[in-house]
């Protein structure tokens, strides 16, 4: 398996691709890959002549300095992970930030049309800032002709899509549904880092989102926020961040439901210092 960390060596492996009229998907991760990494890979072999994977914990899009430090960094055992999928269609880009960031280590400050204020904007000032810069710079050296995100990161997902076409790029990008654990943990990188109390104690976010998910036709949003709240106020083990119900257009929570309006709900949950998130579609 070809495995590059300059950027320039991977613009001349894609403009050699395009000579020949082939097709490029694009995955990109911080690595600590798992099984839902691996199902956005499958679904680009599948669609793609070959699939770029993109290595690269990125420095701009983490609030808290301890969280960067602490994410694990896994190289060799992901490059095999990915190698037991296919060793001709996947190429890996494991670049360092200075070939990513070829001047200052700094974000763009993006206008993403209201989206980067949400959830997760509330909560992570200039995250969104971070995850734009950085995807800019890849699609810039990567050139795909699709992008793969799965929706465990859904407002994530929807800023992409807004950044295509801020920075009016022709990237199709498609959105993958939530690869889980067989107790409904979202698969995430973090959940390496969670202790055998909290690996066992998290499952509840997935139960507590399928119940709203089963509620939502009858009760209304305040009953469903209070409701959520209750199920962690004696949690000894989860903290609950925040709860809301959205509507999918522009992810601005809701108080009350409207007909024809398509919603979801998010959750952010804190494992100790670990931080765990999640959304489910409503109707």
């Amino acid at each position: 398996m070809q495995v590059h960390e300059k950027r320039r060596d991977i613009i001349n492996y894609v403009a050699s691709l395009k000579k020949k009229q082939k097709t490029i998907g694009f995955v990109p991760t911080m690595g600590a890959l798992h099984k839902g990494h691996l199902a956005l890979v499958e679904r680009a072999i599948q669609e793609n002549n070959i699939v770029i994977v993109s290595i690269f914990v990125n420095p701009t899009q983490f609030n808290n300095s301890e969280d960067l430090v602490n994410y694990p960094r896994t190289l060799t055992s992901d490059v095999k992970l990915l190698s037991s999928l296919s060793s001709n269609n996947i190429v890996v880009f494991a670049p360092k930030p200075e070939e990513v960031y070829t001047e200052q280590v700094s974000s763009i400050s993006y206008d993403f049309h209201g989206l980067e204020h949400e959830m997760e904007g509330k909560f992570r000032p200039g995250h969104f800032d971070g995850v734009g810069t950085v995807l800019k710079h890849l699609f810039t050296i990567v050139s795909p002709t699709k992008a793969y995100f799965g929706e465990k990161d859904f407002q994530q997902l929807q800023i992409v899509k807004k950044l295509v076409e801020i920075e009016n790029m022709k990237i199709q990008i498609i959105g993958c549904p939530i690869y889980r654990e067989e107790s409904g943990l979202a698969l995430s990188s973090r959940n390496k880092r969670l202790n055998e109390l909290q690996l066992k104690t998290a499952p509840i976010i997935y139960k507590t989102l399928k119940q709203v998910q089963k509620d939502f036709g009858t009760k209304s949003v305040t009953k469903l926020d209070e409701w959520v709240s209750k199920q962690f106020e004696n949690n000894e083990v989860l903290t609950l961040e925040y709860f809301e119900i959205a509507k999918v257009s522009d992810l601005k929570s809701i108080k009350q439901k409207q007909k024809e309006t398509k919603y979801r709900a998010f959750i952010a949950v804190f494992a100790g210092k670990i931080r765990l998130i999640d959304n489910i579609a409503l109707n």
